[in-house]
């Protein structure tokens, strides 16, 4: 069964995490919420977070480590060295990694969208290019790097698309979960309730 962590940073957007943890849970994924420095966790609208542990070498484990955007949030895993070095190791080890809105600007900087296709939130795309020059940038909703093993989204309203793209990058089938949580009727009717 595959085995996911979501990595929670103060000043992180909780929706963009919770629905993370939310969907894969719902589909038996095996998922952490693991905490940068600390297990309590406070999010950027001042939600308080407890999560399951806290960074270590444990990551190296995971089938897919994810992370939740928020300006706050990604800069302090973007600037977190051990963060850092695990990420790395991760992306040498050729395993997934995945991370939204603001976040992929912390895969930019480890150096995990080297040539890789990627999203982030509107606006970023200068920021990653100058860690990440010869990244593809991309306006989709996910984009999904199976050659490097990067998973990508935009912003909250985004989340659920994260969380399904994850389950399916690891061989889930989504689709009774889908029509569960009103997704597949959310993705049919949206233009008629803007």
């Amino acid at each position: 069964m595959a085995k996911v962590a979501v990595v929670f940073a103060d000043g992180c957007e909780e929706v963009e995490g919770l629905s993370i943890v939310d969907v894969l849970r719902r589909l038996n994924v095996s998922t952490d919420m693991v905490g940068l420095t600390s297990k309590e966790v406070i999010g950027d609208h001042q939600i308080k977070l407890t999560c399951d542990k806290i960074v270590d070498d444990s990551l190296l484990d995971y089938d897919l480590v994810a992370f939740p955007g928020g300006m706050t949030g990604s800069a302090n895993l973007r600037d977190n060295q051990k963060l850092r070095d695990l990420m790395v190791k991760r992306h040498e080890n050729d395993q997934w990694n995945a991370a939204m809105c603001a976040a992929p600007r912390a895969l930019a900087r480890y150096g995990v969208l080297a040539d890789a296709d990627y999203t982030v939130f509107p606006g970023l795309d200068p920021e990653t290019k100058k860690d990440a020059p010869t990244g593809n940038f991309k306006e989709n909703i996910t984009v999904t790097d199976t050659k490097h093993k990067v998973l990508t989204s935009r912003g909250p309203a985004t989340a659920w698309a994260f969380a399904y793209a994850i389950a399916e990058a690891l061989g889930v089938d989504t689709k009774q979960l889908k029509h569960a949580m009103l997704y597949d009727y959310l993705a049919d009717t949206i233009q008629d309730s803007l």
